[in-house]
């Protein structure tokens, strides 16, 4: 087992009729951060929870909350979601105009700032912003949508992007269709933090969730 790797249970995947159950059982069985998916229904075709959801089980658990913001918008929400009680902000580069002032406005705000990059980014832009980064997120799958398979390629691109970070304090996040069965490829290729969803919250309860996040550090 990797000491070393965290990961973060998407609530997503968890039973929203007792969500603050569910934190409480990821957090118990062994999760490190809870990854919070927030989708606008317009810059990806789904639509989720914002501030309020997020506000009402902050006190539940001295996590931290990891939001990714899959918003058009991200600008105009990064107050709110700070509030709410976010630990680290992630955004999307085709989504801010001037992506180096929306990263240097996140950590003025006392939270951490991370950049998403979907299967079709570009990586090279990372480049000019890295410095300003806490968190860079590596999508396994596109946007929108939980439960999709694992785009393989994509591991290519970890590896990439760890030899951007170099020794940078940067965590290097990956996110979709993760399972046991490929958590080894994207481990060995740089990534220290792991969303899954389904993978952790199948079974149903904390034993379950546990012999999961367990699975997914081997």
């Amino acid at each position: 087992m990797n000491n070393n790797i965290k990961i973060a249970p998407s609530i997503l995947a968890c039973d929203f009729s007792k969500l603050g159950q569910e934190i409480l059982a990821v957090e118990k069985a062994g999760a490190d951060i809870i990854h919070l998916d927030v989708m606008d229904g317009h810059f990806v075709p789904n639509l989720t929870f914002g501030p309020p959801i997020i506000k009402s089980v902050r006190s539940l658990t001295n996590l931290m909350f990891d939001t990714h913001l899959m918003v058009s918008n991200p600008d105009s929400l990064i107050d709110a979601y700070a509030d709410a009680g976010a630990n680290i902000i992630t955004v999307h580069v085709e989504a801010c105009n001037h992506l180096d002032k929306t990263l240097n406005y996140i950590r003025s705000l006392g939270c951490k700032a991370g950049v998403a990059i979907n299967p079709h980014t570009d990586i090279k832009f990372l480049l000019n912003i890295i410095d300003n980064l806490d968190l860079i997120l590596v999508m396994t799958v596109n946007p929108g949508f939980g439960g999709q398979k694992f785009i393989s390629n994509m591991v290519n691109k970890i590896t990439a992007v760890k030899e951007i970070i170099g020794s940078r304090k940067i965590f290097l996040e990956v996110d979709g269709g993760i399972n046991s069965k490929n958590s080894s490829q994207v481990i060995i290729a740089g990534a220290n933090i792991l969303v899954a969803g389904s993978a952790v919250f199948e079974g149903g309860n904390e034993e379950s969730y546990r012999k999961n996040i367990l699975s997914l550090k081997v």
